[in-house]
């Protein structure tokens, strides 16, 4: 496994690169800001809501998906877990 820390702001920041195999990932949010995930078109109208208060996020990133995040105002670090390549 490896991580990553990404400083995700208003606009569309990417998480995870797209692969050739689905991945177990983590996520995390390190601060109270909720963070809105999706793809490269995600905003704070159609993202799915993370929030630090829920913990960690783990899902399955299917092959060829990038993961994207943004949040309303400010910059917020977001933490990923996923397999080594």
């Amino acid at each position: 496994m490896r991580s990553t820390q990404t400083s995700v702001t208003t606009a569309a920041t990417l998480l995870v690169e797209a692969d050739n195999v689905n991945r177990q990932i983590y996520i995390h949010s390190l601060s109270n800001t909720t963070v809105y995930l999706g793809g490269s078109t995600v905003t704070t109208s159609n993202g799915f809501v993370l929030e630090k208060d829920d913990g960690h996020l783990a899902l399955t990133l299917p092959i060829g998906e990038t993961l994207y995040a943004v949040v309303a105002t400010g910059t917020e670090t977001v933490s990923v877990l996923l397999p080594n390549e």
